[in-house]
């Protein structure tokens, strides 16, 4: 069905007041968003600042050169890379990881033989949600990760959906070692830089090198600050690409072109129609009227109320990003905004609002509070003390020293408990360390911020006698540490 005139212009005449309006009722500090449609950008324009301690100068305004982390928006673009190589015959949808990577595993022999970049990149590999995140969070590399993926129960192969950062991120690290290069010179020689993405990385250090950039800002009490830093590196692939809304366009622009850009083709588009294609229900139904939720090869896949085909993605990080793109390929228009605050539901309402607007001419849903409510469980602290009062009269601990010690545990490695400063800190990983205070007894809280731990997360840590049980690692039965 053909859009009305001027449908787009008129749904871009209005993004002024529905940025202004989201990032009031949010607070967020910063967002940046630009539009593509017949082939050029109609939109592009920066809202707030990069970073809430550096005032309101014009040296720290956001606009469209201004570089953000993409977080998850970093999936969709390594999928075009992956559709390059494919297109050259370099690598296959349907190439196992293991005849790239012989390393790698999974917990089943077989699976391990079976499973395909596809697999991984549709995130239908049976790995558990969000396997290995932790793991990154305590500061370990992405070869230890990934080679720990083995050590996860699998669910159902290629019938189950569960997102994985690090499973996507071996499939990416076999097409990087088939074509010969690291993922991220493959990324910026076959995308980047045919696509004029003049300020587009896979590289985290390259993303605080640069001047122009937005500062990830958590939600603590109601405000934004810039507490916290997100190096996504380990996951690079998944989630570790900064980039610009000038610079996004050009990728949109040849989304919507079918893989090529000003005439010249960057992305085979045989290669690409697969990742643009439904692999696995992502999310099912609620009622038979209702529409389900496809994933592709890195890309949300579905069909808006109007009937057309929509591919999008959203990316968030807790410590300070949130973003979304929307592509309607029959109205020949695209969306994307980027932000440098927790995730919000802001970027994902934004383009739900002026995809409305372009297919109906208004806005047909509350689509902030809708997403909103989404994210804040997400952002939600978590542990089993998150709210309570210490005890008004706990047993007394042991003595310090008795607790002292190296912890073993055959997944999350050792837990090193030291006294310092009259009190206990426990560090774990490569970079993880936090204090523990006594709340009763032999059992002391533990609050800790990082990537998956949100800011007033607490949650117990437990002596009894040569064992150590760290509630916020016991997730799935693995959570206590032995002396």
């Amino acid at each position: 069905m053909p859009l009305p005139d001027k449908a787009v212009d008129n749904a871009v005449a209005k993004l002024d007041g529905i940025a202004d309006e989201l990032m009031t009722k949010s607070g967020l500090p910063g967002m940046t968003v630009a539009v593509v449609h017949g082939g050029k950008t109609i939109y592009a324009k920066g809202f707030g600042v990069k970073d809430v301690r550096n005032g309101h100068g014009a040296d720290n305004q956001v606009d469209p050169d201004t570089v953000f982390q993409l977080a998850s928006l970093s999936k969709p673009l390594g999928s075009t890379v992956v559709a390059h190589q494919v297109g050259l015959n370099a690598i296959s949808w349907d190439t196992p990881i293991s005849d790239k990577l012989p390393w790698f595993a999974l917990s089943d022999p077989a699976i391990s033989k079976l499973v395909t970049v596809g697999d991984m990149y549709s995130h239908r590999s049976g790995l558990p949600d969000h396997a290995g995140d932790l793991l990154e969070d305590m500061g370990y590399d992405r070869r230890y990760v990934l080679e720990h993926l083995r050590d996860f129960p699998l669910g159902p192969f290629r019938t189950s959906y569960a997102y994985t950062n690090f499973g996507l991120t071996a499939a990416a690290e076999a097409v990087a070692a088939a074509a010969g290069k690291s993922w991220e010179d493959l990324s910026r020689d076959v995308l980047y830089e045919p696509l004029g993405m003049t300020s587009t990385s896979s590289r985290f250090d390259q993303f605080v090198s640069r001047n122009d950039r937005a500062v990830g800002h958590t939600l603590v009490d109601g405000k934004y600050q810039p507490d916290y830093v997100r190096d996504p590196q380990a996951q690079s692939p998944a989630g570790g690409i900064s980039s610009s809304v000038n610079d996004m366009t050009h990728w949109l622009t040849m989304m919507l072109a079918n893989g090529t850009y000003h005439g010249t083709q960057i992305v085979n588009p045989e290669a690409l129609l697969p990742a643009l294609t439904p692999q696995i229900v992502s999310s099912p139904p609620s009622e038979a009227a209702a529409r389900p939720g496809f994933y592709g090869y890195g890309f949300n896949v579905g069909t808006t109320a109007a009937a057309r085909t929509q591919f999008s993605h959203s990316g968030a990080f807790q410590l300070g990003a949130g973003t979304n793109f929307v592509i309607l390929p029959s109205a020949d228009v695209a969306i994307v905004a980027l932000t440098n605050g927790t995730a919000s539901g802001v970027p994902e309402a934004l383009t739900a609002e002026f995809a409305d607007l372009v297919q109906f001419g208004e806005v047909r849903e509350d689509w902030f509070t809708l997403y909103r409510g989404a994210f804040a469980q997400m952002i939600a602290p978590v542990g089993s003390l998150v709210g309570k009062r210490p005890p008004a009269n706990p047993a007394p601990p042991g003595p310090l020293t008795s607790y002292v010690g190296v912890y073993s545990n055959p997944f999350w490695g050792p837990a090193r408990v030291t006294e310092r400063g009259g009190g206990l800190q426990v560090a774990i990983g490569p970079k993880l360390v936090f204090p523990l205070t006594h709340w009763d007894g032999n059992v002391f809280s533990v609050s800790f911020v990082t990537e998956n731990s949100p800011p007033g997360s607490v949650s117990t840590a437990t002596f009894d006698r040569n064992t150590l049980k760290l509630e916020y690692y016991d997730g799935d039965g693995r959570g206590t540490f032995t002396r």
